[in-house]
């Protein structure tokens, strides 16, 4: 199965999330800068979402280009991981409300755990697919950094439980990891 629908997909269904956060933005009443305050939680949280959603983006980008195939099942892991993108508009409103609070923290963290367990699944089906491409089986199917990934997301889960922030400061850890996609992807790219 052709690739190129399920990147145009993703592609729109993120670009529409990134657009639902800043509207998402509580009204400011007022004329000065002063009145901007009620964005002091709700800003943070919307920056760190949107840093996500393109981190997100970027991998999938990189991978999908990497990839020669998809198949019924990728459509519906990639399907599900949009499933739980598409939640984040309200989870990181609801988190800039109660930053400090502990069910919006232990909400946010559920779905980037979530997000990532089904990524992970969504990258193990591609390599099966391309099992004929030896670059996607060496490199898509190293899955340390995934794992590595969803360990901090469990931990930032539970941290969530007994200090709020902390949940938060490690999904944001455990981003870094991914900030960068895999040059490995980039050298074969270039070729």
């Amino acid at each position: 199965m052709e690739k190129s629908r399920t990147e145009a997909f993703t592609d729109a269904v993120i670009a529409i999330v990134m657009t639902i956060l800043v509207l998402e933005f509580p009204h400011v009443h007022g004329s000065t800068f002063a009145d901007l305050v009620v964005l002091k939680d709700i800003f943070p949280a919307y920056v760190i979402s949107f840093i996500f959603l393109v981190i997100y983006w970027s991998n999938h980008h990189h991978i999908f280009q990497m990839v020669e195939k998809v198949s019924g099942q990728t459509l519906w892991w990639n399907n599900a991981f949009i499933f739980l993108i598409t939640l984040l508009p309200f989870t990181t409103n609801w988190l800039g409300d109660n930053i400090w609070a502990h069910d919006p923290e232990i909400l946010y963290a559920a779905l980037f755990l979530l997000a990532n367990l089904t990524w992970l699944f969504m990258i193990k089906n591609l390599v099966k697919v391309n099992a004929h491409n030896a670059c996607v089986t060496k490199i898509l199917g190293d899955y340390r950094k995934s794992y590595r990934t969803l360990l901090l997301n469990a931990l930032a889960l539970v941290a969530a439980f007994f200090i709020p922030i902390g949940g938060l400061i490690i999904n944001v850890l455990s981003f870094l990891l991914w900030i960068v996609p895999d040059k490995r992807i980039e050298k074969i790219k270039n070729k």
